[in-house]
C-alpha cells in the first residue's frame, strides 16, 4: 500500500487547523511541512515557529522538508518544533554526510532529496545513512505544477540502487502527484506520495486518499 503525505503548501492557511483535522479525517498518513528560503528556490513559505503550533494539534508525522541553503544552521530548531522526518537537499550543502548524522542525532529520520535534474549517483556515497529518499518530480519552490514526465523512470533507478546496496528506505516523491501520475510512481517504486494541491481540491479527500492508498 502506497502512504500518503497531505503537503501543506496547498492547504487554505487562514483555515490551517481546520485542514489539518479534514487530512486526518481523510486517513492521510502524514504531514508534509515545505520551508523555503528565498534563496535555495524562489520563495519564502513556513518556519519552525509554525511547525511547534501544528505539533500541538496533529496526531499525525510532519515530515519536514528543508529546501534553503546550509540546512545545518537549523536541523536542531524543526527537531525541536516536533518533526518526524527531516529531508535536506543534495544541493543545498557542501557537507551531506554530516547534516544526515546531525538529523539522526536530533532523534528524527533523515531524509536526503534531488531536485528534477541531480543524478542518483549522488545519493552513492551515504547509502546507509539517510531513512527516506525525496525524489522532486517538479522544480522545487512552487505548488501546482505538473509533473515532469523523465523523472518518472529516475524514482526506478533509486529503487534499484537502494535493493542493489541492500538498503531500506523510504522513497518519497513531490510535485503533481494525483490519482493519474501516482500509478505510473508507484510502479518504479515510489512509497510515499506528496499531494497538494489535487488533495486539498478534491471533491472528497477520503476518497482521493484511498485512491492512492490502494496503489
Amino acid at each position: 500500500m502506497a502512504k500518503v503525505a497531505a503537503s501543506l503548501l496547498a492547504a487554505d492557511i487562514l483555515h490551517l487547523e481546520d485542514e489539518i483535522l479534514r487530512m486526518q479525517q481523510a486517513g492521510v498518513d502524514a504531514l508534509h511541512y515545505d520551508v523555503m528560503d528565498g534563496i535555495f528556490v524562489p520563495n519564502i513559505s513556513f518556519g519552525w515557529s509554525m511547525l511547534e503550533q501544528i505539533s500541538g494539534v496533529s496526531r499525525l508525522p510532519l515530515d519536514v522538508h528543508l529546501m534553503i541553503a546550509q540546512p545545518e544552521r537549523y536541523i536542531e530548531k524543526f527537531a525541536k518544533a516536533g518533526a518526524r522526518t527531516i529531508t535536506v537537499h543534495v544541493e543545498a550543502t557542501n557537507h551531506l554526510h554530516r547534516v544526515l548524522e546531525q538529523i539522526r542525532d536530533c532523534g528524527c529520520l533523515a531524509g536526503v532529496s534531488l531536485n528534477p535534474a541531480t543524478s542518483p549517483e549522488t545519493l552513492q556515497y551515504v547509502l546507509g545513512e539517510f531513512d527516506q529518499v525525496l525524489a522532486m518530480t517538479v522544480n522545487p519552490g512552487f505548488g501546482g505544477q505538473s509533473l515532469i514526465p523523465q523523472v518518472v523512470t529516475k524514482v526506478g533507478e533509486i529503487k534499484k540502487m537502494l535493493v542493489s546496496a541492500n538498503v531500506e528506505a523510504e522513497i518519497e516523491v513531490d510535485g503533481g502527484v494525483d490519482t493519474q501520475s501516482a500509478p505510473h510512481l508507484v510502479r518504479q517504486g515510489a512509497t510515499l506520495l506528496v499531494t497538494g494541491s489535487a488533495l486539498f481540491r478534491a471533491p472528497d479527500a477520503a476518497a482521493f486518499v484511498q485512491e492512492l492508498h490502494a496503489l
